[in-house]
């Protein structure tokens, strides 16, 4: 189910153990060859399938959030974001609606790196605000994380998601090719981290002077459509594990 298709007493006839999906992702700059709304296009895509694969009635989905936690990339014009403190008020909010009305499963499904940190505070403070709600269920999941591609298979230099990277621009070149500029010229930005096992805190400039992390030019639809389907799979089987959970146990 589609909340925007939907009158406000229909909503009110809904079970309230059915699971509430608020997929969040972001505007920001794909270094040079990639557009501005990637995120946003790319977990709408993702999420599209998952829909397709389950049950109507099973899961009711909220509109995508295209507004991201993006200061980090703000060194790159086009860029549009919120403050970290700002982005995490404005999940606890979006949440809260669902919760004064009675629902009780909540999941945010995330298409942007920058929206894990703040996203995962945002449902910790959500559960405890709620302490008492025993039959409280709050997720966040990322979508590249619900599923493994098989990339052995398919031949992915990578082994994990960076920035449009061969797996983003490969489903980019799925879903909107004519969106793609050229690759053939595209160097390899490579994902190593710094002062490791510690943390470094970064801006993207830190570590790329065009925007990119990864290796985009080994990119190919045919990839991309390996990835939407595996992830929208993995989002799909997720949901269905939400929606069958009996609202007590600590596993599903």
């Amino acid at each position: 189910m589609q909340l925007t298709d939907l009158h406000w007493p229909d909503v009110a006839q809904l079970s309230r153990d059915v699971p509430i999906v608020i997929p969040v992702a972001a505007l920001e700059q794909h270094g040079r060859h990639m557009p501005l709304f990637t995120d946003s296009m790319l977990l709408g895509e993702v999420v599209r399938r998952a829909t397709a694969a389950i049950a109507p009635e099973k899961v009711l989905f909220a509109p995508l959030m295209w507004l991201g936690n993006s200061e980090h990339h703000l060194d790159f014009q086009g860029t549009m974001t919120a403050s970290p403190r700002g982005y995490l008020d404005l999940l606890c909010d979006m949440a809260e609606n669902f919760l004064c009305h009675g629902f009780k499963r909540i999941v945010f499904v995330n298409g942007h790196g920058g929206n894990h940190v703040p996203g995962l505070q945002a449902t910790f403070e959500l559960r405890q605000k709620h302490r008492a709600q025993s039959d409280l269920l709050l997720l966040w999941a990322t979508y590249w994380d619900t599923a493994k591609p098989d990339a052995p298979a398919m031949k992915f230099v990578q082994q994990r998601m960076g920035h449009a990277c061969e797996w983003e621009t490969s489903m980019m070149l799925r879903l909107n090719p004519h969106l793609v500029g050229d690759l053939s010229k595209l160097e390899s930005v490579e994902f190593t981290g710094s002062f490791e096992p510690a943390v470094r805190a970064w801006i993207t400039k830190d570590r790329t002077a065009s925007g990119h992390i990864g290796m985009p030019q080994h990119a190919t639809a045919e990839k991309g459509e390996v990835l939407f389907q595996t992830f929208s799979a993995g989002l799909a089987k997720l949901l269905e594990r939400i929606a069958a959970w009996d609202g007590k146990s600590w596993q599903a």
